[in-house]
């Protein structure tokens, strides 16, 4: 139910109908665009023409978000992504997986490797694209899902935090003095989706004993501002500087709300076992909200200094995005005319700044002021964030996309 009584907006037939139209543009943004003959993907600029083209950078990132949102294409029945996910999967599988060592490298171009490492954040997106992958009926997905999770129980986890640790050189050299919230976050999420493909519980309690480690702990004792960088004894580390992409230094409100949504979908998938994560997901939406959001201009802050102060003043897409499905899952576990105003809100935002409506896709970044900026991003090179966003609406919230659609498709 929404507000006054009505209808929320997720179950309006004229709302829903505007996500499937914005998902299905997203799709035609990227689908045609974005596909390098030469192998993996092009990232794209503004207009949504290829980056430079003659030597295209190929980032593992990408390249499995690629099959993980095309699979949920082809879940969908949309024509052409099969051809998406089988070229993404064999770039994956032949480019940036490191056949000799083991383990996937961060980043590929025409040469060859560009960026050898071998991250935990790539590694988690890999699982991701594989789950998804398998739940579309790949033929190549089972032997990547056992690949990325030997290399993750054998090289990335650590038993004794329940945690993976994040980075290694080529050969498998360890970089010392970090650990990060950013790539457990995100393989919290593949951990899920690997539950969900393959029915393996042991999936789920490492998505569990993360959540607990990140959010009911290290976010508890910070009043559920996620942390998000720490030594290797996962102290947290307020002072740490390093990439403004992968770990802007300070508090970042956009996990925040990633978090909330995870969290409600692991309760959900777990059996709703654990009492603590239903009150962490409503606190860390309200959090992101009463800090996070810009009261004059609107949009959320990128980053907050510890003093709860806007640090990165831009306003990129991917927190609006995952603010919209945090608040999608909320309206549908922990329903309040709070959640569904702002639902709305924020959907709004997204409608009056950040969705193209010229050129197509969705503007990455903009400034303080709302106006279109590439500082941190280069044009329109992701289109993860944007249609999850979409999508996640429109299916139960119970689970990955890629299952919920299934489910939706038995007949």
């Amino acid at each position: 139910m929404g507000l006054n009584g009505q209808l929320s907006w997720r179950e309006r037939p004229y709302h829903r109908a505007w996500l499937w139209d914005q998902a299905n543009r997203l799709f035609d943004f990227f689908q045609n665009r974005a596909f390098n003959p030469n192998g993996g993907f092009y990232e794209l600029d503004g207009d949504g023409r290829p980056i430079n083209p003659g030597n295209p950078i190929r980032g593992i990132h990408s390249t499995a978000r690629m099959v993980h949102c095309f699979s949920i294409g082809s879940l969908l029945g949309r024509p052409g992504s099969n051809d998406i996910v089988d070229h993404g999967m064999k770039y994956l599988w032949e480019k940036h997986r490191d056949a000799e060592r083991g383990g996937y490298h961060w980043s590929l171009d025409n040469s060859g490797l560009l960026d050898a490492t071998k991250q935990g954040y790539g590694h988690a997106f890999v699982l991701l694209a594989a789950s998804s992958a398998k739940v579309a009926g790949h033929p190549d997905a089972d032997r990547m899902i056992a690949d990325i999770t030997e290399i993750l129980n054998s090289r990335f986890w650590e038993e004794q935090h329940g945690a993976i640790a994040e980075e290694f050189g080529a050969d498998w050299s360890p970089v010392p003095g970090y650990r990060g919230q950013n790539s457990n976050m995100h393989l919290t999420e593949a951990l899920m989706a690997a539950f969900e493909a393959t029915g393996d519980t042991g999936y789920l309690r490492k998505a569990e004993r993360i959540a607990d480690l990140l959010i009911r702990r290290r976010a508890g004792e910070n009043g559920f501002r996620v942390p998000e960088h720490f030594d290797e004894s996962w102290t947290l580390d307020k002072d740490y500087k390093g990439n403004e992409m992968f770990r802007p230094s300070g508090t970042t409100p956009g996990h925040w709300l990633e978090w909330a949504r995870l969290v409600l979908q692991l309760w959900a998938l777990g059996g709703r076992k654990h009492d603590w994560m239903p009150e962490a997901a409503k606190a860390l939406f309200a959090q992101s909200i009463a800090l996070g959001w810009d009261k004059d201009k609107g949009g959320f802050f990128y980053t907050l200094d510890w003093n709860d102060e806007p640090a990165r003043r831009e306003k990129l897409w991917w927190p609006m995005a995952e603010g919209a499905a945090a608040a999608a899952f909320l309206c549908e576990h922990l329903p309040s005319d709070f959640h569904e105003t702002w639902y709305r809100k924020i959907w709004d935002g997204i409608s009056g700044h950040f969705i193209d409506g010229d050129r197509g896709g969705w503007h990455q970044e903009l400034t303080e002021d709302l106006a279109p900026s590439y500082t941190l991003f280069a044009g329109k090179d992701d289109i993860y964030h944007a249609l999850q966003a979409c999508l996640v609406p429109l299916y139960p919230a119970t689970g990955s996309l890629t299952k919920g659609i299934l489910e939706a498709n038995r007949v």
